[in-house]
């Protein structure tokens, strides 16, 4: 498990000069993650064409693509034809930069910071896709199962394992992942079985995805952070008048909000929960 005073002097000493590297790294992530949310759900290539207006076509030069900066520096809007660019790109950036220096000062330089940052990365645009279009698709969701599950039978065979498992539920990362993997796929099975249209397949898959990822008793957390949070938010949609009880409101956001919620912040809550 790491702990930062295993830190090496000269990292602590330049903290400041990490944090703003991982910034701008995170930024530089967030823009590919909002080419990634707007190209996969339309079965497009992330790579090619090279970024362009949608408006205008224009292919955009270099100094329009610096994350951040550039949705600044132009005031929204397309350099070229002058059409709004969706406030969405920034946000995203700029949420994606202050996770990333987050992550680094909550984890310092391990390769656990490098696990929870893809695994936030995931479900980020997983946040995005569903918000969207309404869909969770399996071409991530597929891919992302099996490389947890890979990954918790490599860290079980040599024996290392993230600090959120080390802490809790069995000795072995495979059988707390494949416990909670299991545990999280009926939880919301069950009411999509039950009440028909209250769930989504995509949103059961997920929750089985969270459960590999976070693990037993971990996977518990999770879902009631994404009941409590996706209920309450519901509740105030409805009573503004925002949405009716017709509309359908995607669960997928509050799922993964509360998967990186309970990378952070689980152990912590359960210990709450159940004193150690």
């Amino acid at each position: 498990m790491f702990c930062k005073s295993s830190l090496l002097p000269l990292v602590d000493e330049n903290q400041d000069m990490w944090l703003a590297l991982f910034f701008l790294l995170g930024a530089a992530v967030g823009s590919f993650i909002n080419v990634i949310a707007d190209r996969l759900p339309a079965g497009k290539s992330i790579i090619s064409p090279p970024s362009h207006c949608t408006d205008c076509k224009r292919e955009l030069s270099a100094k329009d693509l610096i994350p951040i900066f550039s949705y600044l520096w132009l005031k929204g809007r397309c350099r070229y034809c002058g059409a709004t660019i969706p406030r969405r790109l920034l946000w995203v950036e700029l949420g994606t930069a202050i996770l990333f220096a987050f992550l680094y000062w909550h984890y310092g330089p391990s390769w656990e910071l490098a696990l929870v940052a893809l695994y936030c990365c995931l479900f980020i645009i997983l946040l995005l896709i569903d918000l969207k279009h309404n869909i969770l698709p399996n071409k991530i969701v597929y891919p992302a199962v099996i490389f947890a599950i890979a990954i918790a039978a490599l860290g079980s065979i040599f024996g290392f394992e993230p600090g959120y498992i080390a802490g809790t539920g069995f000795r072995l990362w495979i059988v707390d992942a494949a416990i909670g993997g299991g545990i999280g796929f009926v939880l919301l099975l069950l009411p999509a079985l039950l009440y028909r249209g209250s769930m989504g397949w995509g949103d059961v898959k997920l929750a089985a995805l969270i459960g590999l990822v976070i693990g037993f008793p971990l996977v518990f957390i999770a879902m009631f952070l994404a009941m409590v949070g996706g209920g309450l938010i519901a509740a105030i949609l409805l009573l503004s008048k925002l949405k009716s009880r017709k509309d359908a409101i995607p669960f997928g956001p509050f799922l993964s909000l509360a998967a990186m919620a309970t990378l952070f912040w689980g152990n912590n809550l359960l210990n709450l929960i159940i004193p150690s």
